[in-house]
């Protein structure tokens, strides 16, 4: 009886999380052939797929088309409770929330996007409710913290497929820009975005090291007539001493 070769097992298995991501990354239902297009694969490989993800409870069909199933929301927990990172974390997000007045936050990189896994709300929460485990740029706001650490190839990768691209602010960003930014928040430690991803919000971040390994990134926003100019080394220097007391307590 024939098999399967390690080989073709492992691209199915990539075909998999391919359909996987469009669903995570869809805010609507979609058809099949919106699911194939997107993972760039066969309408029957994809349909293949689905089935098998439906039946695993990572996928479910409604009337409109597919969407991501309940399963993904067990596996999003598993990770939170077992997660080392967000454990310790917590009560310095706490600290700094109160400190500063502002909503603290806690990112990982997840290949060229990043995901909230912590949040703890300020004296004067922002306007919009961020649910844990939303997906966001790697190139914007508290990205550009794990962006400007990723390997030499990747951060091609990302400034290629990302540029040229215009901020909300309406400030218009070329791949020679980008990569100039990435530099000074490697540089630095921290990346200060003003109106970058959201009008009138401005966010500080600063990367979490372990040694050589990147953990993340922390960050404080609020709506951008909160903290002035003034307020912004102040903020850098929280956010740095936040990000370096949860490396600290990271085995």
């Amino acid at each position: 009886m024939a098999t399967s070769s390690p080989a073709s097992a492992m691209r199915s298995l990539d075909r998999a999380f391919d359909v996987l991501g469009v669903l995570e990354d869809t805010r609507q239902p979609l058809r099949l052939s919106d699911v194939a297009r997107r993972a760039d694969l066969h309408v029957a490989t994809t349909q293949r797929i689905l089935n098998v993800l439906i039946e695993r409870g990572y996928a479910a069909k409604e009337e409109t088309g597919y969407v991501a199933g309940p399963a993904a929301v067990a596996t999003a927990h598993a990770f939170l409770v077992n997660n080392r990172l967000s454990q310790v974390a917590l009560p310095v997000l706490q600290e700094l929330a109160a400190t500063t007045d502002l909503t603290a936050s806690l990112y990982v990189r997840v290949a060229l996007s990043r995901v909230l896994i912590a949040r703890v709300q300020g004296r004067n929460p922002l306007r919009y409710q961020l649910p844990i485990g939303e997906k966001l740029p790697l190139h914007l706001g508290a990205g550009k913290a794990l962006a400007a650490w990723l390997p030499d190839t990747e951060l091609r990768t990302l400034i290629d497929r990302s540029t040229p691209f215009t901020r909300i602010s309406g400030e218009h960003v070329t791949a020679d820009d980008l990569a100039a930014d990435l530099r000074h928040v490697k540089e630095t430690g921290y990346a200060l975005s003003l109106s970058e991803r959201v009008l009138n919000v401005t966010a500080v971040s600063a990367t979490i090291r372990h040694g050589e390994d990147v953990l993340g990134a922390v960050s404080i926003s609020g709506p951008g007539d909160e903290p002035t100019e003034d307020d912004h080394a102040r903020l850098i220097s929280e956010v740095r001493r936040a990000a370096d007391a949860i490396a600290a307590r990271c085995p």
